[in-house]
């Protein structure tokens, strides 16, 4: 008995071995033949992407074994340079040597990480000839996928797609920050679909408020008051969040006056925060003094406010420094860090 358990220990041990040797000659392999493409083919692209001719029609008769590899020689250096020269001129060689082929083929593939690279390929190069295709693949079962085809709307930059991108702001299934990047990608641009949206889609106007904090202008504004005023806490939240990036105006700063006297500290926290860099005719300095005793998310937004205002937000900081508490501690703390900073 103890032979055979020896014996069959050996035999696991040498077969683990013999995995790992197999294993890394197949990476060492993959490496080489990696090796020898890019050296065999980055001469090629390189003379295509000025507009060679030759070098063209030299790499769209190369092997079809060698495409994909071509492909992201070709496609890859676009995640870091996104200039538009460097991506028509990809787009047209990705054209040309049937690169766009393969990933079209590849958006047809059972695989999933087939279909994933073939959007993200397509989104890179900015082919909106695809863009139908890749807005279709936000419906695809696998969520691989569906974040690839975010991806790739979010390299394509096609206004067509904008619809089809809110609608997904409020798909779970998709990681927040993609869905964020895909709205800044289009900016000022995706405005009059959120504000339309928001109008007939009441239920989710806090998704929507999120949205306008993103690309809102001085547009969003009027209604973003009125949601200043809306019965959920976290609507208010995010349309004093929304303000505080688009900027207040004396109308929407009584609103946020307003919203500092909340039951819920989230909603005074918003309201402190959009009152950041105010110079306008409310003044607004008074109310938020009275809140730097309050809870601590909302303190320290109404004491950065005051030292953003100047002269009369510091003025009521100096007033307090002598308290004790929370409030002269912030309050301190505000005029060092203003007086630090203009003595540098």
């Amino acid at each position: 008995m103890m032979a055979i358990v020896f014996w069959g220990s050996i035999g696991i041990a040498v077969a683990m071995l013999l995995a790992v040797i197999i294993e890394r000659a197949a990476v060492g392999i993959s490496q080489l033949r990696w090796t020898y493409l890019e050296h065999r083919y980055m001469p090629l692209l390189r003379r295509a992407l000025t507009g060679d001719e030759d070098a063209i029609a030299q790499l769209a008769k190369s092997p079809a074994r060698h495409r994909l590899t071509i492909g992201y020689l070709l496609i890859g250096p676009l995640i870091d340079d996104r200039d538009p020269v460097r991506i028509a001129a990809t787009r047209r060689v990705a054209r040309a040597i049937f690169v766009v082929s393969l990933a079209e083929g590849y958006l047809r593939s059972w695989r999933w990480w087939r279909r994933a690279l073939g959007l993200r390929g397509l989104g890179l190069i900015q082919d909106r000839d695809h863009t139908a295709a890749i807005v279709g693949a936000l419906d695809d079962p696998h969520p691989g996928v569906r974040a690839a085809a975010l991806d790739a709307l979010t390299d394509l930059r096609d206004t067509a797609a904008i619809p089809a991108i809110l609608v997904r702001l409020l798909d779970a299934s998709l990681q927040p920050g993609r869905r964020a990047a895909a709205l800044d990608a289009f900016g000022t641009e995706a405005e009059p679909f959120v504000l339309e949206l928001a109008e007939i889609d009441a239920d989710h106007r806090v998704d929507y408020a999120r949205a306008l904090a993103i690309c809102g202008t001085a547009r969003a504004r009027p209604v973003l008051r009125r949601w200043s005023l809306d019965d959920r806490a976290e609507v208010r939240t995010g349309a004093l969040s929304a303000l505080a990036r688009v900027g207040l105006d004396d109308d929407s700063a009584l609103a946020a006056l307003a919203s500092l006297e909340s039951n819920d500290a989230h909603v005074r926290a918003a309201a402190a925060r959009a009152f950041h860099g105010w110079r306008g005719n409310v003044d607004a300095s008074e109310r938020l003094e009275r809140h730097l005793d309050d809870a601590w998310t909302v303190a320290v937004p109404a004491a950065r406010s005051l030292q953003s205002m100047g002269g009369g937000g510091l003025a009521r900081l100096t007033a307090k420094a002598a308290h004790p508490g929370l409030a002269g501690l912030l309050a301190r703390q505000m005029i060092w860090e203003t007086q630090s900073g203009m003595a540098s």
